[in-house]
């Protein structure tokens, strides 16, 4: 399998790729904006599996250049994505009466409108059989218990999860499944800064190895889902 993997730099993006590259027949490109980060990952990567095939490329999804990227895919990956985790993100954690415009373009950014440049960079390099599984959150799942402080993050990750719905019928001619993944807390750098006094029952390592397997499988169950993932509603 040939799989990109978006925020693998730290969180639970960071573990799912350890996981994935476990397996010798998969190769995995990892993108991230900060490279020492990714340097740390390809060395714990290749002390797990120094057989590995671990690419990891410092890109920001939001600001970069996508002519590169393809390139890049055309040369170390035969023009072919079997998979794409959409996890890169970015939360703020403040009162709506002090969000500015600013913020909430922000999380827009971070949150939706990469992925979207993302997927169109990236989807006339997936064939039949293939799998996008967006990264979401319970902050914006339907019916959850809604946080305080999360507006602007929440209104981005439910835009994804629309996109996700929406996109997975427009892919059914090509036999191209689309996922999200509604993921409650987890114990991550993102979470720590945005709740310092919060700590989740629930570990990134935990989270990037069933991301993994959700992505390597879920297709086969799931097409157009948004799927909660979490131990509670926060």
């Amino acid at each position: 399998m040939n799989i990109v993997v978006t925020g693998a730099s730290s969180g639970v993006g960071f573990e799912a790729v350890l996981e994935l590259i476990l397996q010798n027949h998969h190769r995995v490109l990892a993108l991230a904006r900060s490279q020492d980060k990714l340097t740390r990952l390809l060395e714990i990567g290749k002390g797990l599996n120094p057989d590995c095939t671990l690419l990891p490329v410092a890109f920001d999804i939001v600001h970069d250049d996508y002519a590169g990227l393809q390139q890049f895919i055309q040369t170390h990956f035969e023009g072919r994505i079997d998979i794409l985790i959409n996890n890169a993100g970015a939360l703020i954690n403040k009162p709506f009466a002090q969000t500015d415009e600013q913020d909430f373009v922000e999380m827009l950014q971070s949150n939706f409108l990469g992925h979207v440049r993302l997927i169109q960079s990236v989807l006339p390099m997936m064939t039949q059989g293939s799998h996008i599984v967006n990264i979401g959150s319970m902050a914006s799942f339907q019916g959850s218990v809604k946080m305080g402080g999360l507006s602007a993050y929440a209104a981005s990750k439910a835009a994804l999860h629309t996109l996700t719905e929406s996109l997975s019928q427009e892919l059914v001619p090509q036999q191209i499944s689309v996922n999200c993944l509604a993921l409650g807390s987890v114990q991550t750098e993102m979470l720590e800064k945005a709740f310092p006094d919060y700590e989740s029952p629930v570990m990134a390592f935990e989270m990037g190895k069933y991301i993994a397997d959700f992505a390597l499988n879920g297709h086969k169950f799931f097409n157009g889902k948004i799927l909660p993932v979490a131990l509670n509603t926060i």
